[in-house]
């Protein structure tokens, strides 16, 4: 393996042939180059099909009342629904099975001020287990829980962008008092969101305590669940429409009457983005394996040539007392030099190119375009495989024939 001579050998082949040698290395480095790119760019559009739910769970299902576009049961068009607690506690008795997390939602906008400074927010009164639909991280304090519900607790969780905006710098909000429209709350806690900036200006409180202050009564403004992570795509599909339904039922709406209660199902949009994820990433892979075929069958037919060509050369090599291992060692070395090297150009080639695309990229909804470079190398050494597999074969042949018949070998 470390024989200089023959390395120097190798080298003079290599110096003498160098149209021969480009077009070899040539077929490897573009075969890794393509696949390191469109497997890269099929990892981003995974990314972005992840990204689509990243503040969300993955498995919510969003329940709105609206208003009547049929009359049903004498009662007329265009009337109000409006959903109560107890629509709320019968969704997660009825379904405990089929629900993972839930909450009841009242949605306010409330002036908060402390101190000196004032600002306008959405406050979203809500039950304990709306952390974990909405994923928000806690970093200071705590979320909401039971017993703020119980007791009706004026305590309230804000994101972490309503402190930077009414607090201090270096001011720890938790246990300081906000004043939400002349009521003073307690902040318990201090949450962030992988959500945009509207995200983490929103104003937790329990929905108990908002019941009470706002109105005294059972409305809700909407239900958030998730599924049960147990269940297929179009058994939640199947699930989020029976829940419309009974709504409806229970509401006095038409059936079939989607204005009156609106269901947004998550399974929805996700069995969607898996069909086309799914139909990409076939495509990226076929194309990528066809693409390292090619480079299989490229560097197999060069190697035939090569050996072919030099059929002559290996006869006189014969002649002048080589033996047919030492002809097929040189042969091998040589491909498993030139794909080698060809491989790591193409490889980092295709690493260059993928971190220079990702800017561009992202306006055509791919985020992050990267590599595994497990799966890269492993591909790499395919083909270098390949490329000494291929010359194996001829050269054994080659190194089979006699010295007469080699050097009459046109």
């Amino acid at each position: 393996m470390f024989d200089i001579d023959r390395w120097n050998e190798i080298f003079q082949t290599i110096r003498k042939n160098k149209l021969r040698t480009f077009l070899s290395g040539f077929t490897i480095t573009f075969a890794i180059l393509l696949f390191t790119i469109l497997l890269a760019m099929g990892n981003g559009l995974k990314n972005s099909f992840s990204s689509a739910f990243r503040d969300n769970a993955e498995n919510a299902i969003y329940i709105f009342p609206g208003s009547t576009s049929r009359s049903y049961k004498g009662l007329p068009i265009g009337r109000e629904v409006q959903m109560e607690t107890k629509d709320f506690n019968f969704i997660t008795k009825s379904y405990k099975n089929q629900i993972q997390y839930a909450t009841a939602v009242v949605n306010k906008n409330v002036q908060a001020t402390y101190e000196r400074e004032t600002s306008s927010y959405s406050l979203r009164a809500v039950h304990p287990q709306e952390q974990f639909i909405e994923i928000v991280h806690i970093i200071n304090g705590r979320y909401i829980n039971e017993l703020d519900i119980e007791n009706n607790t004026k305590s309230i969780v804000i994101g972490n962008l309503v402190r930077d905006d009414l607090f201090p710098k270096g001011v720890n909000p938790v246990g300081k008092y906000l004043n939400l429209d002349n009521i003073m709350y307690k902040v318990v806690g201090v949450y962030d969101s992988d959500g945009g900036d509207r995200d983490k200006r929103i104003i937790y409180m329990p929905i108990t305590t908002a019941q009470k202050l706002y109105g005294n009564n059972q409305d809700i403004d909407r239900i958030n669940l998730t599924y049960n992570l147990n269940m297929t795509y179009n058994e939640a599909i199947d699930f989020g429409t029976e829940l419309g339904n009974k709504l409806r039922e229970r509401l006095k709406a038409a059936p079939n009457d989607q204005s009156a209660i609106f269901v947004q199902n998550f399974a929805e949009d996700a069995k969607a983005s898996n069909q086309v994820y799914g139909t990409l990433v076939f495509v990226v892979i076929f194309i990528g394996s066809g693409t390292l075929i090619a480079g299989i069958v490229g560097i197999s037919n060069i190697m035939v040539y090569i050996v072919k060509e030099r059929t002559k050369e290996f006869g006189i090599r014969k002649a002048l007392g080589a033996t047919p291992r030492s002809i097929i060692g040189m042969v091998l070395f040589e491909a498993f030099f030139i794909t080698a090297i060809s491989g790591y150009i193409g490889l980092v080639l295709g690493m260059f190119i993928v971190r220079w695309m990702r800017k561009p990229l992202e306006e055509y909804f791919i985020k992050n375009p990267s590599v595994d470079n497990t799966t890269i190398f492993a591909a790499t050494i395919v083909l270098v495989i390949a490329g000494v597999f291929a010359g194996y074969l001829p050269a054994r042949k080659a190194a089979k024939i006699k010295p007469i018949v080699a050097l009459r070998h046109d």
